[in-house]
């Protein structure tokens, strides 16, 4: 079984200091919580950045700034942008991170009611439009599916020449308009994806940990972080990234799982090498 891989979704677009005081809004908070995350067993870092008061962006600038402050600390983590954003944004906005020189970026296959009247809205001729953009910038794509008819899509338009092989996709489970995160339904994506793929789970809230555990035993890679939950366990707030990526760690150790370096992740994922960025 390959070693394992842990992303680190440290702050996302929508969690806020009100949740858990420790969500990075700043550059140096950024640094902070990626740090943490990477010392405590993390290869991955999903990043979304903020303004300092924070409010979400896609500004290009912000992320350069971002990734370099992180890349003093951390040289040879491997930074993934989001191309989600946030709810609302257009696509050349969402885009704005893919003008930088990146390894790898989320690219989300399929629209999601995202609770309330908020809708995520990722149209086919959007996908495209990210998938083309990813493969003439040489990123290697993080297909984020909320529900298996994401995966359909992701099949249909990798036939197409839209979305480049080997695939890599992060299930995400538990979003209020998403596929739930029971283990059935965990089981249902990953008899979904080719053989030969290679898969994430982010389990929302409380199916964060259930969900690693799974994906553990199972041979597929792990995401956690203050983008899909704040606590550490029932009513305790996690104090770090890092907190919630040392318990993955736990688990792997107790069911045999070795921890993934960054360059064993760019192996595992066969990820292109990126001269620009030695």
């Amino acid at each position: 079984m390959e070693k394992l891989i842990i992303t680190a979704a440290i702050c996302g677009a929508e969690v806020l200091k009100e949740h858990n005081p420790a969500v990075p809004y700043t550059v140096a908070e950024i640094v902070r919580e990626a740090k943490s995350a990477y010392d405590a067993g993390a290869s991955i870092i999903h990043l979304h950045v903020r303004y300092d008061d924070g409010t979400p962006t896609q500004n290009k600038m912000r992320f350069k700034e971002c990734i370099d402050a992180i890349k003093v600390v951390i040289p040879d983590v491997i930074i993934m942008p989001s191309t989600g954003g946030a709810v609302g944004m257009t696509n050349d906005e969402r885009l704005q991170p893919t003008e930088l020189d990146i390894e790898m970026a989320t690219l989300d296959c399929g629209t999601c009611n995202f609770g309330g009247d908020d809708v995520f809205t990722n149209t086919e001729n959007t996908i495209k439009y990210f998938g083309k953009r990813m493969i003439e910038r040489g990123i290697k794509p993080e297909l984020e599916v909320f529900d298996k008819s994401m995966i359909d899509m992701a099949l249909r338009l990798a036939k197409k020449g839209f979305i480049e092989l080997p695939f890599h996709f992060d299930f995400v489970m538990g979003v209020n308009g998403g596929i739930d995160g029971t283990l059935r339904d965990f089981t249902f994506l990953r008899h979904s994806i080719p053989e030969g793929a290679t898969y994430t789970v982010a389990g929302i809230g409380r199916y964060e940990f259930p969900l690693a555990a799974v994906a553990i035993i199972d041979g597929g890679h792990v995401r956690v972080g203050f983008e899909d939950n704040v606590f550490l366990s029932k009513g305790v707030l996690a104090k770090s990234n890092g907190e919630l990526v040392a318990k993955v760690v736990r688990l792997a150790n107790e069911f045999g799982r070795e921890i993934a370096k960054p360059d064993e992740a760019r192996r595992i994922l066969e990820m292109k090498a990126h001269d620009r960025l030695k």
